[in-house]
């Protein structure tokens, strides 16, 4: 069951991987066949809107043949931002030093710049205007994050602070580029808080995490008076065999939507279940639409395939991990797709082989991924607490920066150090004293500093140093870290994903910016692989064989190592079941 919309915006909103641009899509079609006109638009850097509508699109609207009343486009974010970048930086190349222009083109290279930049884009069709005009319906697939809405909505954001700031971490100087639209951006807050015109689906797995950031987005939205909010649940299973993995994974819906947190327990709700091929393709959405008596996509048969070789498991990673003795290694990718798991794992394998290992992390919900009820000999578990070290941070840039600003500068600058990036910044620092402890020993970071960070601290030392504004202001333990981040002997990168469309994409970009900034992934992991888990239920098996394409995809990539997890039934929680992950 679809939710039912009825204003004139909607926005689907979620984490990369959770079905929003399969929800969007359907509910635009079901919308369409109404008689309504409609647009859908998607912001995704990673988008498949093409695939799934069998539409080549651009970024004007493009009509989805097949589907009167419909029509689709896409805004590509990165183009959008790589032009935002020059508008703000070319005025600049003439005047200022080259190490000051690269410091510059990296402040605008984060995800708070595409962000940003993306808004810019739809801007115009929130506020009606140009193409909008012509349909009863805009459909966005990605919403802006409630940090970019808080710094649309402070009007501090237009004053000369955003020229003289000099904290060179996080969203003020891409929001500088604004101005020319502020008008615009007004009209475009307000439609997104008027719940006669916009409604905002909060989309989500069944499953705790997935449903936790949801929880943190409605909070979030709610806050800022953006409160015409549903929920949609995406993917629930209900087993129909006996198959372990089919109960359990029915099992572990049942109990995540059983303790769905309060608010959005209280939010209207729409659940979709679990169809094994996937939304991708018009007669995939009509079939969803209007499922057909005693069939559907998830029982379809699939012709008989080729047997596919796959990755090896855990273990070969661990045995090329341990020959240096010591390093640091790194699981980074998105939000839900296991590198917390994957760490832990690679954490307890090698303390069990003799190796004394620091696990870390900064996810503060972390514990319930990998709680050990065992202590494991040479193993030490610490938390990077983000709260702290961004309060510290936050203390100390005040002080520094904050001392002579109006109540509105300071209060632009206070929003500023609330962002994604002003985090990282913050815990980068942290993260320093915890890698240096990998020279004699085994460090492995859950949730490390991006590629982009890692690129804005080094242009922003080598700006600093050239014009002595903060000579020595940086610790040498963060000096120091940069170039063992760069080193493979010394670090390695292993990069997570899902064998799903949107996770591979998003994890290839990674992987683009790891590189960027001088780093070289060591392996891949796949996880949670229904592939790999040996079910015998019809439906799970279809979608294991729906993972094949996105798996020989990863292993068709220029990684040099790839490893496969197969979903387990039993989750891997405490250290005997990490250390059976670790050896398969």
């Amino acid at each position: 069951m679809l939710p039912r919309l009825h204003t004139r915006h909607l926005f689907f909103t979620g984490k990369g991987g959770v079905g929003k641009t399969s929800l969007a899509s359907a509910c635009a079609v079901q919308l369409a066949e109404t008689g309504r006109r409609v647009l859908l638009v998607s912001t995704d850097p990673a988008s498949n809107l093409d695939e799934v509508l069998e539409t080549r699109l651009s970024d004007t609207p493009t009509p989805v043949a097949g589907v009167p009343g419909l029509s689709a486009l896409n805004i590509d974010p990165e183009a959008a931002a790589a032009a935002y970048r020059e508008r703000m930086v070319g005025p600049y190349r003439s005047l200022l030093p080259e190490a000051a222009i690269r410091s510059m083109e990296e402040q605008f290279s984060g995800g708070c710049t595409v962000e940003i930049a993306a808004f810019d884009a739809f801007a115009a069709l929130l506020a009606g205007t140009g193409v909008a005009g012509d349909f009863d319906h805009v459909v966005f697939d990605t919403a802006p994050t409630g940090h970019t809405l808080r710094l649309l909505t402070l009007p501090s954001a237009w004053s000369e602070f955003l020229s003289t700031n000099t904290t060179g971490t996080s969203c003020l100087g891409p929001l500088a580029g604004l101005e020319h639209n502020r008008s615009i951006y007004a009209a475009a807050v307000a439609a997104l808080t008027d719940a006669a015109v916009t409604t905002v689906v909060l989309v989500a797995r069944p499953e705790t995490a997935a449903l936790r950031e949801a929880e943190r987005s409605r909070h979030e939205l709610a806050e800022l008076g953006v409160a015409n909010q549903v929920l949609a649940i995406n993917g629930l299973f209900d087993a129909s065999s006996e198959d372990p993995v089919a109960q359990a994974m029915a099992r572990r819906h049942r109990d995540a939507l059983a303790a769905l947190p309060a608010g959005l327990a209280a939010l209207p709700r729409s659940c979709t279940g679990f169809i094994a091929r996937g939304l991708v393709g018009l007669e995939a959405l009509r079939a969803l639409l209007h499922p057909a008596p005693r069939s559907s996509l998830a029982t379809a048969s699939t012709p008989d395939m080729p047997a596919l070789a796959l990755p090896p498991g855990l273990a070969p990673l661990v045995d090329d991990i341990e020959r240096a003795g010591h390093g640091l290694v790194m699981t980074m990718g998105k939000g839900g797709v296991g590198k917390t798991t994957v760490a832990a794992a690679v954490a307890v394998a090698l303390a069990a082989r003799g190796h004394r290992v620091l696990l870390s992390t900064t996810d503060p919900a972390a514990h319930l991924a990998w709680s050990l009820d065992e202590a494991v000999p040479g193993l030490t578990v610490q938390r990077i607490d983000p709260t702290i070290e961004v309060a510290r941070h936050r203390d100390e840039v005040l002080a520094r920066a904050g001392a002579g600003l109006d109540p509105s500068a300071r209060a632009m600058l206070e929003e500023d150090l609330r962002s994604p990036c002003t985090e990282e910044i913050a815990v980068f620092r942290a993260f320093a004293a915890t890698v240096a402890q990998a020279a004699h020993g085994f460090v492995v970071l859950d949730t490390a500093p991006t590629g982009h960070t890692v690129l804005l601290m080094d242009s922003a030392e080598a700006y600093h140093r050239e014009v002595g504004r903060t000579r020595g202001d940086l610790p040498e333990a963060v000096v120091n870290l940069l170039p063992r981040l760069r080193d493979p002997e010394f670090t390695r990168v292993l990069v997570v994903t899902l064998a799903e469309a949107t996770p591979v994409h998003e994890a290839e970009r990674l992987q683009d910016d790891l590189r960027r900034a001088g780093i070289e992934p060591f392996a891949w992991v796949i996880e949670q692989s229904l592939l790999a888990s040996g079910t015998t239920d019809p439906v799970l098996a279809e979608r294991g064989r729906c993972e094949r394409p996105w798996v020989q995809q990863v292993m068709a990539t220029d990684a040099r190592r790839c490893a496969l997890l197969a979903w387990q039934a039993r989750p891997p929680v405490g250290a005997q079941a990490l250390r059976e992950l670790a050896g398969r």
